[in-house]
């Protein structure tokens, strides 16, 4: 098998297709099916279908940033095998993604209207993360992927116990993001610095947040 390689020219214009694609189009899924349609349905009072639908849209928006910090990361990447695991995340994450998305809209919902914001500025830092070294990026991998689970955790502690579609959902995420962080470790993710994994989950505080209302 030939292999290709890009330009830089080449991998901007591919980056930036999956950011349209992301934040506005329908991006590259595995084909996993989606948990949420073997979970059974039920009607749910007006002020928890509200509840778990701003819920909802936190986990898609966190999903946009994951996007976006893949994508960075595989883009300033120096190793093949560190930008094919990002690579291979993003596709997972855009499963993810479409889940989400999904389910809002059997909330009734719709998605944050700042994900376009948000994509860019979690590009800018994923883009950094890898420009810091693999290590680092992995690292940085690692680090967002513990918080994650821990935010989903917390989600599904207050989602209304019979939507059982969103809470299968979660589970399934937060079952595929524990094993994003053992997989950057294993690969020689290090450790990050007290003050940057502060700094992580201010930003992720700033997000929740935001997308809980808008």
């Amino acid at each position: 098998m030939t292999t290709r390689y890009y330009t830089p020219v080449d991998a901007l214009l591919i980056h930036v297709d999956q950011a349209l694609r992301t934040v506005f189009g329908q991006p590259v899924k595995t084909g996993r099916p989606n948990p949420a349609a073997s979970a059974p349905a039920a009607e749910l009072p007006p002020v928890e279908q509200q509840e778990a639908a701003r819920l909802m849209r936190i986990n898609h928006t966190g999903e946009v940033c994951a996007q976006a910090l893949y994508q960075g990361q595989a883009l300033t990447a120096r190793l093949d095998t560190v930008r094919d695991c990002m690579e291979q995340a993003t596709i997972e994450e855009n499963d993810h993604l479409a889940w989400c998305e999904e389910r809002l809209k059997a909330l009734g919902s719709h998605p944050s209207i700042l994900n376009p914001l948000f994509y860019a500025g979690a590009f800018a830092i994923g883009a950094a993360a890898g420009k810091a070294g693999d290590r680092w990026s992995l690292g940085f991998v690692a680090e967002t992927e513990h918080q994650v689970v821990a935010h989903l955790q917390d989600h599904l502690n207050r989602l209304p116990a019979q939507d059982l579609p969103s809470r299968a959902i979660l589970e399934q995420m937060k079952e595929d993001e524990a094993r994003h962080a053992t997989h950057a470790l294993e690969a020689g993710g290090a450790p990050l610095p007290l003050p940057v994994r502060l700094l992580m989950k201010g930003a992720a505080k700033v997000m929740t947040g935001t997308t809980y209302w808008v």
